[in-house]
């Protein structure tokens, strides 16, 4: 007995309907979807290439200012040894540290701290 190719086809094999207009549009939807995505995937990138950049900018700059600090910090403390190495040197023979103090009188008896007022010439 001969087979109907149309029933053994439609019993062994499922067909996909046809595309309707809704698998279309969301086919279309789920394209865009994805182009928004990529674009939004490579802006975000492109941000965190900058954000790095310009860390990169500031350690190098925050780098030179530790350097800087730092030739700072030992010429200083070259100046410090040399002022203590001069101070050193002259305390003995220092004629201030050596007599004793003059006393309060003499030191502010010639300041007077109540002044007349004095009116300015007008021209």
């Amino acid at each position: 007995m001969p087979h109907s190719s149309d029933s053994s086809d439609s019993s062994s094999f499922s067909q996909s309907p046809p595309p309707s207009k809704q698998d279309s549009s969301d086919d279309m939807r789920k394209v865009q979807r994805r182009e928004k995505n990529r674009i939004a995937a490579q802006k975000s990138r492109l941000r965190q290439t900058q954000k790095a950049d310009t860390l990169h900018l500031e350690s190098e700059d925050l780098e030179r200012q530790n350097a800087a600090l730092r030739r700072e910090i030992k010429q200083l403390t070259e100046e410090m040894k040399h002022f203590a190495s001069m101070l050193s040197s002259h305390e003995p023979l220092c004629s201030i540290l050596t007599s004793p103090p003059p006393p309060p009188e003499v030191l502010y008896a010639t300041h007077s701290f109540h002044q007349p007022h004095i009116s300015s010439p007008r021209f």
